[in-house]
C-alpha cells in the first residue's frame, strides 16, 4: 500500500466513522472502485486508532468528568448514583452487544461481509431507517445533555451498534436512528452515539493492531492513515455536532442511496463483462 492510498483511506475512515455513512463500507468500497489491493480488516481496524484519538480528543472532558463521578460514587459505595456516574455505567453495559456479535462473527467480517453487493444492500436499507428515524427528531437545542438516557434506551442503542458488523451499515447511522427513534434530538442522538464509540474502538484496536505489527506490514502507510484518520475524525465530529442543532439527517440518506445505487450498477455491469 503506497502513502497515498492509506492518507485517502484515512479520510475515508475519519469521515466515515462519525458521519452516518459507513466507514466499514467505504473502506471496502473505495479500493473496489479505483482498483486497489485489498488491504484487510486488519488495516481498517489499525486506522480506528486514530478516530479513537479524535473522539476522545473531542470528548475528554466528558470523559473525566463521567469517570470522575463514577470514581467518586464508587469511594461512597454508590457508583452510580449520580447521573454522570450512572451514565458511564450505561455506556460500559450497551458495548457488551456489539463486543460479544464482534466475538463471534469476526471471521465473517474478514470474508463475507466484504461483498460489495451485500455493503450496497446494508447503505439502502439503513439510509431507509435513517430517513424514518429523522423524521420523528426535534431539532436540537445547543448544549442539549445525554444525561438522561435510560437503561432501555442504552441497551436498545447498543444492540444496534452491534449491527455495524456488517459494512455498510454504520455504527454512528444505526446508534443515532435507534435514539432518534426513542425519542432523542438530533444532537443529543449523535453525542451519545459518539461517546459510545470510544469503549467498543479502543477494544477493537486493542485485539488487531497487535495482530497487524506481528504481520510485518510497513508502518509507515499505517501511520499516514492513523494520523489522517484522526485530523478528519475530529472535523467529522465538529461540523456533524454543528450542522445537526439546526438541520436534519436527510443529506446522509439521499448520500447512500445514491452510492448504493452506484455500487450495484456497477457490479452488475462488472458481472456482465466477466461473462
Amino acid at each position: 500500500m503506497s502513502g497515498w492510498q492509506a492518507f485517502v483511506l484515512g479520510v475515508v475512515q475519519g469521515l466515515g466513522e462519525f458521519l452516518p455513512i459507513s466507514s466499514s463500507g467505504h473502506l471496502i468500497l473505495v479500493p473496489w472502485l479505483l482498483g486497489w489491493p485489498e488491504h484487510g480488516l486488519a488495516f481498517d481496524v489499525a486506522l480506528h486508532l486514530g478516530t479513537l484519538a479524535a473522539v476522545v480528543g473531542a470528548f475528554w472532558k466528558d470523559w473525566w468528568r463521567l469517570s470522575a463521578a463514577f470514581v467518586r460514587g464508587s469511594l461512597n459505595g454508590r457508583p452510580f448514583a449520580s447521573p454522570d456516574g450512572r451514565l458511564l455505567g450505561l455506556i460500559v453495559l450497551a458495548t457488551i452487544p456489539a463486543a460479544v456479535v464482534g466475538k463471534l462473527l469476526d471471521e465473517w467480517a474478514e470474508t463475507t461481509f466484504r461483498s460489495p453487493l451485500l455493503i450496497a444492500a446494508s447503505l439502502a436499507v439503513m439510509g431507509l431507517v435513517l430517513f424514518v428515524a429523522d423524521r420523528r427528531a426535534q431539532t436540537a437545542p445547543a448544549g442539549s445533555d445525554t444525561g438522561h438516557v435510560s437503561l432501555r434506551d442504552a441497551l436498545i442503542v447498543g444492540c444496534s451498534q452491534a449491527l455495524a458488523i456488517v459494512p455498510g451499515v454504520s455504527r454512528s447511522g444505526a446508534t443515532i436512528s435507534a435514539a432518534l427513534l426513542l425519542g432523542q434530538r438530533r444532537e443529543q442522538a449523535a453525542r451519545f452515539s459518539f461517546l459510545l464509540a470510544t469503549p467498543i474502538t479502543a477494544g477493537a484496536a486493542l485485539i488487531k493492531v497487535p495482530q497487524l505489527l506481528k504481520s510485518g506490514a510497513p508502518l509507515t502507510p499505517v501511520v499516514i492513515g492513523i494520523v489522517t484518520a484522526a485530523a478528519f475524525g475530529l472535523l467529522a465530529i465538529r461540523v456533524l455536532l454543528a450542522y445537526v442543532r439546526t438541520r436534519d439527517y436527510r443529506p446522509f440518506v439521499f448520500y447512500r442511496w445514491a452510492l448504493a445505487l452506484l455500487v450495484a450498477a456497477l457490479w452488475l455491469a462488472r458481472a456482465h463483462l466477466v461473462r
